[in-house]
C-alpha cells in the first residue's frame, strides 16, 4: 500500500519567526532554572533553621518537627500552599542541596534539567551515603545527552549496583510505608490509591477480576430480556465489587473477635459529611451537593445518602454571605458539636480542608487558661494543626462570626473566615412565621 504525505509549507519568514520563538523559550528556560535553583536553596535553609532551633533540646525529634511545621506554615502562607505541601518541598530541597550538590550545580549550569535531578534522586534512594558521590557523578554523565524518562531505567540499574542492602531487606522497610490515599477528580469522581506489596496488589486485582467475570457470566443466563440485562463493563463491575467489599465487608483478620464470635470491625460503617441544597434534596433541581473536605458530588448520590442516613441536620444560613445562623438535628445530644460542624465544615487552619468530622474541637483560649466551652471560643482543628497551635509560636484569636485571626511567628496575619456553605439555604417567610 502506497502512502502519500503532504509537506508542510514554510517560508524564510516562518523559519525566522520560529528561530525567534526558540530563542525566547531558551531565555525563559534559563530564567526559570535560576529561579528554581534559588528557591531550592532557600527552602533548604528553612529546613536547616528548623534543625538549628531544635539543637540542644532533650526532645530533639518532637521540637524539630514542630519547628519545621511552624516554618512550613509561614512559608506556605506566603506561597499560598498548605503547610504540608511546603514541608514536603523543604524536605526535598534539603535532600537535593545537601545530598546531591553536584547534580544541583549541573542543573544550575543548565547541563541537565530538573527532571534529570528528580530521576537521579529517586533512583539514588538505595545508594549508601558513602557511595553517593560515585553514583552521582556517573548518573550526571548519563543524563547529559538524553531525556529524563529515557535515562531513568539506566539510573535505577546503576543505583542497584552500588546498593549495600538487598532488595528483600529494602522491601521489608518499604512495606512499613503502605497507605491508602484519595485523590479527588472531576465530575464527582475520585481515585483511591493503595500502596501495598506488589504480590498483594496483584492478588487484589485478580480476585476482583474473577468476581467481576463471574457476575458477567451469570447475567448472561438470567433469562431476562436483553434490553433489561446488566450492561456494565468488566471495569465497572470490578470497581463496584471493590466498593462493596470495602464498605460492607468484614476483614478476614479481626483482633476484636473472641472465640467463634465475630468481631466488631465488620459492623463499622463509613462516615461522610455532605451539604445538600433543599431543592436538590426534594428533586426540584439537579444541582451538585458538597462533600465537605473533598469536592462536589452529583444530585443522585446526595439524595441516596440523604434517604439512607440515620440522622440529618437542617441548616439556616444568612442569605447574603451564607453564614450559618441556626442548626437543628434529630437524635443528637450535642447541640454545640452539630453547630460547629455546620459552621466550620473543615479544619480552621489557613488552607487546610480536612473535614470537621475528622477534626478535634479546640478551645481558642485554652480551657486550662480559663477559656470557656462556648461557641465563640470553639473551632475545629485537625490533629496536626491542633498540635501546632499548642507547641509552636503561632497564635490565634477568634472574632465574631467564627472568624479566626492567625498570627505567624514573623507577625504576618492570616484571616480565616467561617466558610460559607457552597449551597445556600435561604429562609422563606409566610406571614410572621419562619420556614
Amino acid at each position: 500500500m502506497e502512502e502519500m504525505f503532504a509537506s508542510v509549507p514554510s517560508s524564510d519568514g516562518d523559519i525566522a519567526v520560529l528561530a525567534e520563538i526558540v530563542a525566547d523559550v531558551e531565555a525563559v528556560q534559563a530564567q526559570l532554572t535560576a529561579a528554581q535553583v534559588a528557591e531550592m536553596r532557600a527552602l533548604a535553609r528553612a529546613g536547616q533553621l528548623a534543625e538549628k532551633q531544635a539543637a540542644g533540646s532533650r526532645d530533639t525529634v518532637r521540637v524539630h518537627d514542630m519547628a519545621l511545621r511552624s516554618i512550613a506554615a509561614e512559608l506556605g502562607g506566603a506561597a499560598r500552599v498548605t503547610d504540608r505541601t511546603m514541608q514536603t518541598r523543604i524536605g526535598e530541597a534539603r535532600l537535593i542541596v545537601e545530598g546531591y550538590p553536584a547534580a544541583l550545580a549541573a542543573w544550575e549550569a543548565e547541563r541537565i534539567t530538573r527532571g534529570h535531578v528528580r530521576a537521579i534522586v529517586d533512583a539514588g534512594t538505595v545508594v549508601p551515603v558513602s557511595r553517593r558521590g560515585e553514583y552521582e557523578a556517573a548518573a550526571i554523565e548519563r543524563c547529559l545527552h538524553d531525556t529524563p524518562n529515557r535515562v531513568r531505567p539506566g539510573l535505577e540499574i546503576l543505583a542497584e549496583r552500588t546498593a549495600e542492602r538487598s532488595f528483600t531487606d529494602r522491601h521489608r522497610d518499604a512495606a512499613t510505608g503502605r497507605k491508602v490515599r484519595l485523590i479527588p477528580g472531576r465530575d464527582g469522581m475520585s481515585t483511591v490509591i493503595a500502596d501495598v506489596p506488589t504480590v498483594i496488589g496483584d492478588g487484589i486485582l485478580d480476585r476482583l477480576t474473577q468476581q467481576a467475570q463471574t457476575i458477567i457470566d451469570t447475567r448472561d443466563h438470567t433469562g431476562l430480556d436483553p434490553d433489561a440485562r446488566d450492561r456494565r463493563s468488566i471495569d465497572e463491575v470490578r470497581a463496584d465489587v471493590f466498593v462493596d467489599l470495602l464498605l460492607a465487608g468484614a476483614p478476614a483478620l479481626d483482633p476484636t473477635a473472641t472465640g467463634d464470635a465475630p468481631g466488631t470491625l465488620g459492623t463499622i460503617r463509613a462516615h461522610v459529611q455532605v451539604i445538600v441544597p433543599a431543592l436538590t434534596l426534594l428533586g426540584a433541581d439537579d444541582g451538585p451537593a458538597d462533600l465537605v473536605g473533598r469536592s462536589p458530588i452529583d444530585a443522585d448520590t446526595a439524595r441516596c445518602l440523604a434517604a439512607n442516613a440515620p440522622t440529618w441536620a437542617r441548616i439556616l444560613t444568612e442569605p447574603v454571605d451564607g453564614t450559618v445562623l441556626a442548626v437543628d438535628r434529630y437524635r443528637t445530644p450535642w447541640p454545640q458539636r452539630r453547630f460547629l460542624q455546620a459552621r466550620d465544615q473543615h479544619c480552621r487552619w489557613p488552607g487546610c480542608r480536612r473535614a470537621a468530622i475528622r477534626c478535634e474541637i479546640d478551645h481558642t483560649i485554652d480551657a486550662a487558661k480559663g477559656g470557656p466551652t462556648a461557641l465563640w471560643n470553639l473551632a475545629h482543628l485537625c490533629q496536626r494543626h491542633h498540635s501546632m497551635k499548642q507547641f509552636t509560636p503561632w497564635k490565634v484569636r477568634q472574632l465574631s462570626g467564627g472568624v479566626l485571626e492567625w498570627t505567624s511567628p514573623t507577625g504576618r496575619i492570616y484571616r480565616e473566615d467561617a466558610p460559607a456553605p457552597p449551597v445556600a439555604f435561604i429562609p422563606a417567610y409566610t406571614g410572621d412565621a419562619p420556614f
